[in-house]
């Protein structure tokens, strides 16, 4: 099956001032139908570039970009206003971004419908499905300066699934709100995944997320950094638990980038030292710059603590 997004050595430069900043340098990216994942990073590594671009707001400098079929490089204005119209539904993190201030939840809900040109004689009954969905059927007579700001961005939620999009975007979506709210809206993107199938894609800084997807990807200098795999396994005694396994991203010419983490835990800098065994690979800091320092070649040197490869 083909991946519903797929990013190859994307890149997006910004040039202000005679100044030119790239905040994409080569990134790489899959998701599958029906992932839920997360993306992670800190503030500048590119993230939020990264969701304009999948959101049809912004156009990649390099590299290629395909969401649900849609080439993001080579779209024109027509199929480009139809492709966020009907194939992408997106969440800004600020709630008040997302909902026009006069209107009550459902008339949020129905203006998206109108706008995606939806059959009147079908608009009430999605209007109830989504509402019901998101656990917040009691709100639609509400505006959202009644609402509290994880009610607001549930009303959000729904308004960006109006379209039934193949892929929801959210940018950090959790960024205004505290732990009980946080917790209600993933709860309902997670909901929204298993229900209805949507391809979902949450942009945050807050590696909290990572707890209620299957995969989050990491972030760093505008390129794929590492991932980490959750999944269920059962143990000898028949008992399930959740296991999260982390993996460096290896790109296309061998590049990848050690956790943050692990280099300074290491003091690792400048240079390291690899060594490949039948199945793996060791990277081990070099405690001295000269590869011929004597205490490289004493015999009773300590061995260097290592991070491994396996393959």
């Amino acid at each position: 099956m083909t991946p519903t997004i797929e990013c190859h050595e994307l890149v997006r430069i910004f040039s202000s001032t005679g100044v030119e900043v790239q905040a994409l340098q080569g990134l790489d990216l899959t998701v599958e139908t029906g992932e839920l994942t997360a993306v992670v990073g800190a503030s500048g590594s590119g993230k939020s570039t990264l969701l304009t671009i999948l959101s049809g707001l912004d156009v990649p400098s390099a590299g290629r970009a395909s969401v649900a079929g849609h080439d993001l490089l080579a779209m024109g204005r027509r199929e480009r206003t139809e492709y966020r119209r009907r194939t992408v539904g997106f969440i800004w993190q600020q709630t008040t971004r997302n909902l026009l201030p006069y209107l009550t939840a459902a008339e949020n809900i129905a203006m998206a419908l109108v706008v995606a040109r939806a059959p009147r004689v079908h608009r009430g009954a999605r209007i109830q499905e989504l509402l019901g969905l998101l656990g917040i059927a009691e709100l639609r007579d509400r505006v959202p300066e009644q609402l509290s700001g994880g009610q607001q961005q549930r009303v959000a939620v729904a308004v960006a699934l109006a379209n039934d999009p193949r892929v929801l975007l959210a940018d950090e979506p959790t960024g205004e709100l505290d732990e009980a709210n946080s917790e209600m809206v993933l709860d309902a993107f997670r909901a929204i995944n298993e229900q209805l199938g949507t391809t979902v894609l949450i942009v945050t800084h807050d590696s909290g997320v990572s707890d209620h997807v299957r995969r989050t990807v990491q972030i760093r200098d505008g390129r794929t950094s590492t991932e980490v795999l959750r999944s269920t396994r059962t143990d000898g005694s028949g008992r399930e638990h959740q296991v999260a396994e982390e993996f460096a991203v290896l790109d296309r010419v061998g590049r990848l980038q050690l956790p943050l983490d692990y280099i300074t835990q290491l003091a690792m800098r400048d240079r390291v030292r690899l060594g490949l065994t039948d199945d793996h690979v060791t990277v081990a800091p070099v405690r001295d710059a000269d590869p011929g320092h004597p205490a490289d070649q004493s015999s009773d040197a300590r061995p260097e603590p290592e991070t491994e490869a396996r393959g």
